[in-house]
């Protein structure tokens, strides 16, 4: 699997453009802007885009969503608790910051312990409530790919609608921390880490 990292939209939040080297099929995680310079990397390396991944459905994660769909006929994908996000400008929070973003609703809703496939790579669903309802992270090849849950020696908020503080903790202790601390992690905004470093440093979780 290689991985190709952008940061799109007014707010910085980090999109990955995931492909198999052997197929060239793909999947972006969190397209939260103009997608233009990840259109190009796509025509340049010839890939054939299968899934728009959401780890959430906040504004910053999602904008960039049809342009990048009508552009590759790729599927939709968010959790099933964070489905409403795509379709209402008030849920996604974009009403409040004056763009308003709705799309039409997503072509698969996703669950805890689910598989996404494309080529040879196997992305892992882990639903971890806290920041959205429907928040999730995705675990492929020793890499996690952490949307706003976890960052570097941070967390995600939880004081926008539907967050929860004690969710978010418990969900990163038992579900995250339970990952090898080898495991790389791409969280959705700022710079990578990794599981035993945030093991060690990230106090919101000691």
């Amino acid at each position: 699997m290689r991985t190709i990292q952008f940061q799109l939209g007014h707010l910085g939040a980090n999109c990955f453009l995931l492909y198999c080297e052997k197929s060239l099929e793909a999947a972006v995680i969190d397209p939260g802007g103009d997608p233009t310079e990840v259109l190009a990397v796509i025509a340049r390396e010839k890939l054939t885009v299968k899934y728009i991944i959401n780890t959430h459905g906040h504004a910053d994660h999602i904008a960039g969503n049809e342009k990048l769909k009508q552009a590759t006929g790729a599927a939709i994908l968010i959790h099933a608790a964070d489905a409403e996000m795509l379709t209402s400008a008030r849920h996604n929070l974009s009403i409040y910051i004056g763009n308003s973003i709705q799309f039409e609703p997503a072509d698969l809703l996703l669950k805890d312990g689910d598989v996404i496939r494309f080529g040879s790579v196997e992305l892992k669903v882990i639903h971890t409530p806290g920041h959205t309802p429907g928040g999730i992270c995705l675990l492929a090849n020793g890499v996690l790919f952490s949307g706003d849950t976890l960052f570097h020696e941070s967390i995600g908020r939880t004081d926008f609608p539907g967050g929860s503080y004690s969710a978010l903790i418990q969900n990163i202790k038992e579900k995250l921390l339970s990952i090898p601390d080898t495991t790389k992690v791409f969280p959705g905004h700022g710079s990578e880490t990794s599981i035993g470093w945030e093991r060690r440093m990230n106090q919101f979780i000691q």
